[in-house]
């Protein structure tokens, strides 16, 4: 038998991570929107929660930053020349596009794409279905750079299949592993995909509401099919909608899961008596288990401070016991029913929860993402992490290497207004094309930008 571990994938934060204000529905992104960020900070404390779990005897991996700035994305908006002849005119004329072309979102692994082991696949490889993040402008932008990392890191096809995203349009709106989880027994047998969406199929986007509801049905079943799994495998629920209202722009927000475990807010999901009772039928049909489902009721966390303190959007891992630990950002201690709550349940017997590891992450937290939505989960067996390319786990030396890179290439200040300063990109690319050389991931950064025989 195959042995299959859970290695996460965490996103380096970009030497260019800034407050752009460009993610509606997210009230952090909203609020933070144009404040003063520091990127090397940033960079430091994903990384530093990276090595902490590392050091625990937890596998971890990292996958580097997108290409900054987005010159392809400019070129077919018209703008050819040298970069910086390029980016000097897209001050003058359309300043607006600075945040995006710059963004350093891609930090949110957790959207990076969707993960399918190769246990559960019909064609027995590791699938990707990088999403397509429809709902943005700076996010969808990301796509083709980040399906150029995955096919650099999962180059062997043999074992790896990193598919195109799903068509680019609103009703396939796609935001990745955010909206799914993969539950099972044993990492050695077939898992439940666990899809979650806030619009149904062949329902008109609500324009009544506050937020907007980012994955739809249709995107689900589209990423599933492309993931090549079999059906009844899978279990789609949507999110409720008073969730959406609140700020929760994607599930895991409001759930996560890990193995046979479920933590979620009792307003996580629409229906939720009956969503649950569904996802536990088809766990047990599919894994012959129980699924532990712990709901935290609304009159002890509310929606707000649920969305104010990314409660749910922590990590939980596996213990050697069998019981788990819950990574949870520093914000949880700021709110006193939340920090309360969580000294509960870890005295609670009946859930599963023993330990807390609480992990600094206010640079990323501001911008609207906590320690889930900085890692993407990927199951691999040994002789798939053999196949992997490039020196992408996480070990003290690449620890210590990638520590030395962000102090000698990072700010420690950025706002919007600096994304004008044309230094700016000698320093990024320098930073990028020492980072291939760090994990030996030659030509991961090339660029071409378009020229063209005349001036404007």
């Amino acid at each position: 038998m195959l042995s299959f571990e859970e290695v996460n994938f965490d996103g380096i934060v970009g030497p260019t991570h800034h407050y752009g204000g460009l993610s509606f529905g997210n009230k952090a992104s909203m609020t933070q929107s144009k404040s003063i960020s520091n990127p090397k900070a940033a960079a430091l404390q994903g990384l530093e929660k990276m090595w902490s779990l590392a050091e625990r005897g937890y596998a971890q991996a990292i996958l580097p930053p997108v290409q900054r700035p987005n010159l392809a994305f400019l070129n077919q908006l018209g703008f050819y020349g040298e970069p910086e002849a390029i980016l000097a005119r897209v001050i003058a004329t359309m300043p607006e596009l600075l945040s995006v072309v710059w963004s350093a979102s891609s930090m949110w692994t957790a959207n990076a794409a969707t993960v399918f082991p190769s246990i559960d696949t019909r064609d027995q490889r590791l699938r990707f279905v990088p999403a397509n993040l429809a709902s943005h402008l700076h996010r969808s932008t990301e796509v083709a750079s980040t399906q150029k990392i995955l096919r650099a890191i999962f180059s062997n096809s043999n074992h790896f299949e990193v598919t195109d995203s799903i068509w680019q349009h609103l009703e396939l709106g796609d935001e990745g592993a955010a909206n799914h989880t993969r539950l099972h027994m044993s990492p050695y047998g077939k898992g439940v995909h666990f899809f979650v969406h806030g619009r149904r199929r062949n329902e008109m986007m609500d324009t009544q509401r506050k937020f907007p509801s980012r994955q739809t049905e249709l995107a689900s079943r589209c990423v599933a099919q492309a993931g090549h799994l079999n059906l009844e495998d899978c279990f789609f629920a949507r999110q409720s909608s008073a969730a959406i209202e609140a700020g929760v722009f994607h599930n895991d927000v409001i759930a996560v899961g890990q193995g046979d475990f479920l933590f979620c807010h009792a307003q996580a999901f629409e229906d939720q008596a009956t969503t649950l009772k569904g996802l536990q039928e088809v766990f047990r049909r599919t894994t012959g288990g129980e699924l532990i489902v712990y709901e935290v009721p609304a009159d002890l966390i509310s929606l707000e401070a649920a969305v104010e303190t990314y409660l749910f959007n922590s990590q939980i891992l596996k213990k050697p016991n069998g019981r788990r630990v819950l990574v949870v950002p520093e914000n949880c201690r700021s709110v006193s029913s939340v920090w309360t709550f969580l000294e509960g349940i870890i005295a609670d017997e009946s859930c599963p929860i023993e330990e807390l590891l609480v992990q600094d992450l206010s640079q990323s937290m501001r911008n609207g993402g906590g320690p889930a939505c900085l890692r993407l989960r990927v199951y691999l067996s040994s002789e798939e992490r053999n196949a992997l390319s490039g020196r992408v786990m996480l070990d003290a030396s690449l620890y210590s290497d990638l520590c030395e890179w962000v102090e000698r290439n990072y700010r420690s200040q950025l706002v919007v207004d600096d994304l004008a300063d044309i230094q700016l990109y000698g320093e990024v690319q320098t930073a990028l094309a020492e980072l291939e050389q760090i994990l030996k991931l030659p030509g991961l950064y090339t660029q071409t930008s378009v020229k063209h025989n005349y001036a404007y």
